[in-house]
């Protein structure tokens, strides 16, 4: 099965806004499923724990290419809803997990206009242009190219939900030391190195 996740864009202060998990606000443990999520669930918890961890979620993903998502997608999907950190979700975390996703797919569906199951170097341009982020044709080629190891000059799902989980993490990071709102920011080097290990995934 293939999925993708939230979609809210706006712009403000010329970078856009991307995408990340709702703060943790979870449903009550005896919150009524809907009978969907509960069949994936149930399907995907292969060992029957009750919980699901990466390697559980990586086994029922594929991407258009026909491949699971990597392991660098599950594990950050899974680390968006771990919600008391224990590497693995429950059926209430899975159930936001599992509309996210679903939002993402959208979103992803909505530019791979030629049903291709990847988007290319314009089709991603549009994407990001839509959620209000303006990059350079340039920045556009790097960021395909570090996210598609295989040199296609395209991406798939999985790596189109990391690649916007990581500019999100980055555009709020420095949206926090944009204090001028003037898309310019001075950082020293240890802040500068805490930005960058603290979003990277």
């Amino acid at each position: 099965m293939s999925y993708g996740g939230g979609y809210n864009p706006y712009e403000q202060g010329g970078y856009g806004q991307g995408y990340s998990a709702p703060p943790g606000a979870y449903p009550p443990q005896n919150a009524q499923i809907a009978p969907e999520v509960q069949q994936w669930f149930n399907m995907v918890d292969q060992d029957r724990s009750g919980k699901i961890n990466a390697n559980e979620l990586k086994a029922a993903l594929t991407n258009g290419r026909g491949q699971n998502f990597s392991d660098t997608a599950c594990k950050l999907m899974i680390s968006m809803f771990d919600n008391d950190a224990s590497g693995t979700i429950d059926i209430y975390e899975f159930e936001k997990l599992f509309q996210y996703i679903n939002q993402w797919l959208q979103v992803f569906k909505n530019y791979d206009r030629d049903g291709s199951g990847h988007i290319d170097e314009n089709e991603l341009t549009q994407a990001l242009t839509q959620m209000g982020f303006r990059f350079s044709p340039e920045f556009i080629q790097f960021l395909v190219k570090k996210n598609d190891p295989q040199n296609q000059k395209e991406i798939s799902v999985d790596q189109f939900i990391v690649l916007c989980v990581q500019i999100q993490r980055f555009t709020e990071a420095f949206r926090q030391r944009d204090t001028q709102q003037n898309g310019v920011i001075t950082i020293g080097f240890e802040d500068f190195l805490t930005v960058a290990l603290g979003c990277s995934v």
